[in-house]
């Protein structure tokens, strides 16, 4: 006898039943009204990509194919998209007639081969908005704008979220002052040391530190910093010095800076970010290199469109801490928060946190065509804020299915089909009942279903010319106020009979009152 495959998923999987589908559905559709409302058009990409498309971009990745599902046919490396942005830089470098500013929006899933738990899956929906071919701060003003706007559109209200905005150029800026506190052979002593701890394979003791293992050192202290809200200002302390080991026990390698080079940095992260103005002028007041300088300017100006818009520090601030974890960034840098509480996996109160982020990328097109092409954007966590978006649904239906037409009399299938046909042609979301349970058994299908009305006809109604209507949501209101079987049976609210021609008019009319 074979052997029976055994019914598992694999980690990091799952399974999406119709109720949350639908959900998902209906808050993706008013995502995307908002989206289009600002003239952001639809892009579809498949779901590989060449592992060299995609690059290695993702945080900690030290191998082109480190954290991807990768996999080879006919010698070409192929792998599934880790996120949609790697998609759409090859379409603009396949396609350079696009009309630009090109803007779109995508949604679809992603994959990433890391380490599931919580709430962290290796598949999950990913909703993009980006704008390509234009370096206007006016242009990432409005993404953010676009994101304010659509958690609006969910119902979540001013002080229930807010979109936080920093530049990289600005932590590239402070990362270089820092850095200079020391002489250039301990710099490249540090980026030796930080070298060999990452990689444990490392023999010779001779490492040639060249600008691309400087520029990845410097994107390693700023993942560093990309970890304050999770592990606090001195695990962030320690990462940049030599390593931290988590609660778990797991190690993570540090950067290998001293004191004095993590002191401007820690300084940085305390500033004032209390409104869009104070932080700018605390930015204003410490020492920056020319980089740096240039993401304050950059700031400003982003500043001046939100402020003109009539989007005020209460929808989006600028915020020291927001790093994003992706190297592909080269100016401003987004996260979207929601402030509302919820419960972390401990059952304690805790704030909802990041759903999604973006930025700037203006090279990432650059690795197809050797040139820069202007480009910025914002993908959302589809999973994540359907979680949040829940709250906010206090009467979503299970189904969409506005009525059951039950089967009393097989026989007579085809004549409770066409009741159904006449329902749909009415626009009516109509299933026929094509089970083998009695007739109570399906208003208790309808009941477990969620479906408002079943249309009931046996063969009496059939004689008659007539059909029997349960309003099944009112019944069971009525049902939940009433004890006494007598007092039910004097008279049925829930439950009407009606000419077969007038179903449809009756039905439409239940539906109204609901």
């Amino acid at each position: 006898m074979a052997k029976r495959a055994k019914a598992r998923l694999p980690r990091g999987f799952r399974d999406i039943f119709s109720e949350d589908y639908k959900l998902r559905r209906e808050m993706l559709d008013k995502i995307q009204a908002v989206y289009e409302s600002y003239g952001f058009e639809p892009l579809e990409t498949p779901a590989v990509e060449f592992v060299e498309t995609l690059g290695k971009f993702l945080p900690e990745s030290d191998q082109p194919d480190a954290g991807i599902f990768a996999f080879q046919v006919d010698e070409m490396w192929h792998a599934l998209r880790y996120d949609l942005t790697a998609s759409l830089s090859r379409i603009m470098a396949m396609n350079k007639d696009i009309p630009k500013p090109y803007r779109r929006y995508q949604v679809g899933p992603v994959w990433r081969l890391e380490k599931p738990g919580p709430g962290r899956y290796r598949e999950f929906t990913q909703f993009d908005i980006d704008t390509v071919g234009s370096g206007l701060m006016a242009c990432d003003a409005e993404i953010c704008m676009v994101l304010s706007d659509s958690l609006e559109a969910l119902g979540f209200n001013r002080g229930e979220y807010v979109i936080k905005v920093n530049n990289r150029k600005i932590l590239d800026g402070l990362i270089d002052i820092a850095m200079a506190n020391g002489d250039d052979q301990s710099r490249q002593n540090q980026i030796a040391e930080w070298f060999k701890a990452r990689h444990n394979n490392v023999k010779d003791n001779k490492i040639e530190i060249t600008p691309e293992l400087e520029h990845e050192h410097k994107l390693d202290i700023m993942r560093s910093i990309d970890k304050l809200d999770r592990i606090g200002i001195e695990g962030v302390i320690q990462i940049l010095q030599k390593g931290r080991r988590d609660d778990t026990g797991d190690f993570k390698s540090g950067c290998f800076l001293t004191e004095n080079q993590i002191a401007p940095i820690v300084d940085f992260l305390k500033l004032d970010c209390s409104s869009r103005a104070k932080y700018l002028d605390g930015v204003g007041k410490i020492e920056l290199s020319e980089i740096g300088q240039e993401g304050l300017k950059e700031l400003r100006e982003i500043d001046e469109f939100l402020t003109g818009a009539g989007y005020d520090d209460t929808r989006i601030a600028f915020d020291a801490q927001i790093v994003r974890g992706l190297s592909y960034y080269t100016g401003p840098v987004y996260e979207v928060v929601l402030t509302i509480e919820t419960t972390d996996d401990k059952g304690k109160p805790t704030q909802f946190g990041s759903v999604g982020g973006g930025g700037r990328y203006d090279t990432l097109v650059m690795r197809f065509t050797g040139q820069k092409m202007a480009a910025t954007g914002a993908s959302i966590g589809v999973d994540r804020l359907l979680h949040a978006y829940k709250s906010k649904v206090t009467d979503s239906p299970k189904t969409a299915t506005q009525v059951l037409v039950t089967v009393m009399d097989r026989p007579r299938l085809a004549d409770y089909q066409q009741m159904a046909a006449e329902l749909r042609a009415a626009s009516i979301v109509t299933e026929l009942y094509l089970g083998k349970k009695p007739i109570g058994k399906q208003t208790k299908y309808a009941n477990d279903r969620g479906i408002p009305i079943a249309v009931i006809v046996g063969e009496d109604e059939f004689n008659a010319g007539e059909v029997t209507l349960k309003d099944l949501k009112l019944g069971a209101e009525l049902a939940s106020g009433i004890t006494d079987r007598d007092e039910w049976s004097k008279g049925q609210p829930a439950q009407m009979q009606v000419k077969r021609t007038e179903l449809v008019e009756a039905v439409k009319g239940i539906l109204a009152r609901a």
